[in-house]
């Protein structure tokens, strides 16, 4: 099975498309690294919960929208690998610095499938 890695950010409503924008463009270096496939779903259904919930995961402001991403990898291996070149690469650097959205309250991390059907 496919290595996935998760990611989940609040993001301004108002930097709707901008973020969509920076989210394809960035797909496209990932995508070099390894990846398989690159999903961005914008919160559509997200509801406030009575212990925890997205919306507190990531301290999500009124105007914010919470975004829950994954990159699909053929093995963590090539992740890591991936994750290695995107910390060199200049590319990168230069969409950190164009981020539409509060990376430090961002939360991610990588997935091992047990069931995909």
């Amino acid at each position: 099975m496919n290595y996935v890695e998760g990611f989940v950010v609040a993001v301004p409503a108002a930097n709707k498309e901008t973020y969509r924008r920076h989210a394809e463009e960035a797909s496209h270096l990932f995508k070099e690294f390894g990846a398989t496939r690159f999903v961005e779903c914008w919160g559509d259904d997200v509801p406030d919960g009575k212990v925890t919930d997205f919306r507190g995961a990531v301290k999500a402001k009124e105007d914010e929208v919470v975004v829950f991403s994954w990159l699909e990898y053929p093995s963590k291996a090539v992740r890591d690998a991936a994750n290695e070149k995107m910390m060199s690469d200049p590319r990168m650097k230069e969409f950190g610095e164009q981020m539409c959205f509060d990376g430090k309250r961002m939360i991610f991390g990588g997935f091992v499938p047990i069931l995909d059907v």
